[in-house]
């Protein structure tokens, strides 16, 4: 008969136990936090090493607070700096002066006196003009390029040729302006004001701008408020759209800069600037019923047209007289050509595809023809053909990569000024 464990032996056998494993955990913890603890100082295994240099590499929440104000920083010093560069365009116009008054349509009828008598009869309002008055038509924004007091701003902003111009100085002060130049392709002018030592902005270089990266736009909001700051990203790029530009028309803008810095009736003609307070773009429109969707002009523009100025009194583009479309892979796919990038010259009822005396006809380029580089450049829709062109001047020769009838081939041509 086996031997069964009295009570007390059961009590004494757990109390071992119990000390045994305690006395195991114990070791065990301390082995396996030893070397947790090399790992919080750095000089654990290189196995746990790795992931914990990653985690230092993380940024904290201090960092970010610290770099959340170091940016704000920037931007403040930046806005400092700038806006008294920044002004407002005026424009005034002597307008009629309307007058309203009461006429009555039966006059001395007789036959109507019998019924109203005298003086009794209807009114009928009629206008009109006592007049003029010098009136304020329109207010936009506008850069002070250079200390001669040289400004850059959106063509519309100055559109009316019977207009005069003011420009209004950060510090308050009113000075007359003078229309140099306004751009036959894009929405930019170029105004004057007299004096020297004007503070002005750097021009950047809008090729290297980057989707997501800071901007930040000052300008005249609503024609109303000086010096509006708003900061944002820049949230595309070559994007083409169609805008109202008052008495001039739609007019088709190409290449812009997409932001979502707010702008507003107003900001046109400012600058969108980076993070370094350089000139990126020029405020220009911006998308109705839509969230904070603007678009500014690439400053490489406005940098043509001032050189343009300086060199020739106005502003010139070259011009090769061709009317295409983009090649897509569907094109690509119908005319085999390999390669889904390049432009298919193509024109319509009232507008051949190559534009008659144009340097392209001189070039002896036909319609259905097929350009895929220009100067070795690759033309498709981030580098378009329009765009290219601007990067040379009237009386430059280009080489454009033709393909026709199954055949690629070089095309030398003679740029000539845009009429």
């Amino acid at each position: 008969m086996e031997h069964q464990p009295t009570t007390r032996q059961l009590i004494l056998f757990s109390v071992v136990l119990s000390f045994i494993v305690s006395v195991v955990g114990t070791v065990l913890t301390i082995g396996i936090l030893g070397p947790l603890s090399g790992i919080a100082e750095g000089t654990g295994p290189l196995i746990f090493n790795k992931p914990l240099e990653r985690i230092k590499e993380t940024i904290t929440h201090k960092e970010i607070a610290e770099k959340v104000v170091r940016q704000d920083e920037a931007i403040v010093g930046i806005v400092e700096t700038a806006s008294p560069a920044v002004v407002s365009v005026v424009a005034t116009k002597d307008v009629p002066i309307v007058e309203r008054y009461l006429v009555d349509p039966f006059g001395d009828d007789p036959f109507f006196r019998q019924f109203f008598g005298d003086g009794g009869g209807p009114s009928v309002p009629q206008f009109r003009q006592k007049g003029t008055e010098k009136r304020e038509i329109s207010a936009g924004t506008g850069f002070i390029v250079s200390s001669d007091g040289t400004i850059v701003t959106n063509k519309h902003v100055v559109q009316d040729k019977d207009a005069e111009y003011t420009v209004l100085m950060n510090d308050g002060k009113k000075k007359p302006a003078r229309v140099v130049a306004r751009d036959p392709l894009q929405d930019l002018a170029i105004i004057k004001i007299e004096g020297s030592g004007f503070p002005s902005l750097r021009l950047g270089d809008s090729s290297r701008v980057k989707i997501g990266q800071t901007v930040i736009a000052i300008g005249n909001a609503l024609g109303e408020f000086r010096n509006t700051v708003s900061v944002g990203v820049v949230s595309g790029l070559h994007r083409s759209l169609i805008a109202e530009s008052g008495p001039g028309g739609p007019e088709e803008l190409q290449e812009l800069i997409q932001t979502d810095a707010a702008i507003n009736p107003g900001n046109s003609g400012g600058p969108l600037l980076n993070i370094q307070g350089e000139v990126v773009g020029i405020n220009t429109a911006m998308a109705q019923g839509a969230e904070n969707i603007g678009f500014a002009i690439p400053v490489a523009g406005a940098a043509r047209a001032l050189e343009n100025v300086r060199t020739h009194g106005r502003i010139i583009y070259p011009f090769l007289g061709v009317r295409y479309v983009a090649i897509n892979p569907q094109i690509a796919e119908k005319e085999k050509l390999g390669r889904d990038y390049g432009v298919f010259l193509i024109g319509s009822e009232n507008q051949p595809a190559v534009v008659p005396e144009s340097p392209a006809a001189k070039a002896g380029l036909k319609e259905y023809d097929i350009i895929f580089e220009l100067n070795g450049e690759k033309i498709d829709a981030d580098r378009t053909l329009s765009a290219i062109i601007q990067k040379y001047q009237v009386g430059q020769e280009i080489t454009l990569k033709v393909f026709r009838d199954g055949k690629e081939f070089d095309v030398k041509v003679k740029l000539e000024e845009r009429k």
